[in-house]
């Protein structure tokens, strides 16, 4: 299948997360959602590790920090999404996730000493935080919004290169397939869920049949298939095209919302939404490298986040 129609469908695929997030919460409680979805995507990724002969990591170092990546990565951000799936609608949902590239990007300026600050970067993270405030409303004092679930998604966007930034301190150069760490990690992002859900919620009484179904696809298809689907991309075409993925996911999850759960939409949405790309955008572009011989000298930068981070997986 030809890497544009796969990109298509992992943006398709998690673009339409947060409405099956949505519709998962209806009949759910919101950490039974994460746990189906963490189970269900956990379960594509050992079949994919069987199927390709690979073993999960070995070394309680690797383990130990595997744990603490599934925390930042999986557990607490899909948490996040799924409280706020009951207090927002899924578009702005959508489009919170779309502000983990500035966060990234803020962060790494910090963390990272090989990220060093530009003007394109710094102009990025202000009209990012722009593009936020206009879709939150700002001028009219937040009038109307919720503002506990846009703080819960806003926070699960921060999760993300929360995390990444500390997979690149500890799991960098480890040796480990990609494959083998995500199986792992979304295994013990499982465990995690199974052991906090029975004390915060009851079992369910009934099982309603369509949030059910939604559960099922957000794990297997907006967890497990998405991720297999990502790194396949990465390795034909590299991190920088496949990480413009980002842009794709607020837009789908919008038309989602708006199309098929009659989700209302003011203008200052959609307006917010395109400034935060834009910004995204310029956190993530590089300058261009002079052209001639002293051009071989300059070592390649490294971006803010890896391009799964970037992506901020919904």
């Amino acid at each position: 299948m030809d890497w544009r129609i796969r990109f298509a469908i992992l943006s398709t695929v998690w673009g339409f997360s947060f409405l099956l997030i949505k519709v998962g919460t209806e009949g759910y409680a919101p950490f039974q959602v994460t746990f189906g979805r963490l189970f269900f995507g956990a379960a594509v990724l050992v079949v994919a590790l069987v199927v390709r002969r690979q073993r999960l990591p070995r070394g309680f170092r690797v383990w130990g920090h595997l744990t603490v990546a599934a925390l930042l990565l999986n557990a607490v951000p899909f948490s996040l999404f799924s409280y706020a799936g009951e207090l927002i609608p899924s578009t702005l949902s959508g489009i919170c996730n779309a502000t983990s590239p500035l966060w990234g990007m803020a962060l790494s300026m910090v963390a990272l000493s090989e990220d060093r600050p530009t003007r394109r970067r710094v102009a990025g993270l202000g009209l990012g935080f722009l593009g936020v405030l206009t879709v939150l409303g700002a001028w009219q004092g937040f009038a109307g919004l919720d503002v506990r679930g846009t703080a819960l998604a806003l926070l699960a966007a921060l999760s993300y290169p929360i995390g990444w930034i500390y997979v690149r301190r500890t799991l960098a150069g480890s040796g480990q397939s990609h494959l083998a760490l995500t199986g792992a990690q979304l295994l013990l992002a499982t465990l995690l869920l199974a052991l906090v859900t029975p004390l915060f919620t009851a079992l369910p009484t009934s099982f309603p049949m369509v949030p059910l179904l939604a559960v099922v696809a957000l794990g297997a298809l907006g967890t497990g298939f998405a991720m297999l689907m990502q790194y396949g991309l990465v390795a034909e075409v590299g991190p920088t095209t496949a990480q413009t993925v980002t842009y794709f996911i607020p837009v789908i999850a919008t038309t989602a919302g708006v199309t098929l759960l009659g989700e209302e939409l003011s203008w200052n949405t959609p307006v917010g939404a395109a400034i935060i790309l834009v910004g995204a955008a310029l956190t993530q572009s590089r300058a261009r490298r002079p052209a001639g011989p002293a051009a071989t000298a300059v070592p390649t930068p490294v971006t803010a986040v890896p391009p799964k981070e970037v992506a901020g997986q919904p």
